[in-house]
């Protein structure tokens, strides 16, 4: 089955149970189980990056407020300005 097939079961409550009635009640409460499990580890992994993410910010606050206490800047940190890519030179343009 394909994820597109299992997208528009999904979707759409009347294709799911066309899709259920050809399914033994066994075969059913496996699929049951699994969509279950599935959507458990899906909690698990979103949690883990909210977590993540909330790891990050608390990571990035503690360096901003350790830097302004030491009465510096973030620009203070930057040696150099960022270097500009290159792009194409324009049509017209005179080789030098």
């Amino acid at each position: 089955m394909s994820s597109e097939s299992l997208e528009r079961i999904a979707r759409n409550k009347n294709v799911a149970r066309a899709a259920a009635r050809q399914l033994s009640m066994e075969q059913l409460h496996k699929l049951s189980e699994v969509i279950v499990e599935v959507i458990e580890q899906k909690k698990d992994e979103e949690r883990r990056r909210q977590e993540e993410e909330l790891q990050k910010e608390r990571k990035r606050s503690e360096i901003l407020e350790a830097i302004s206490e030491a009465g510096l800047s973030v620009d203070d940190l930057v040696l150099e300005p960022p270097r500009r890519k290159r792009g194409r030179p324009p049509k017209n343009a005179t080789k030098a």
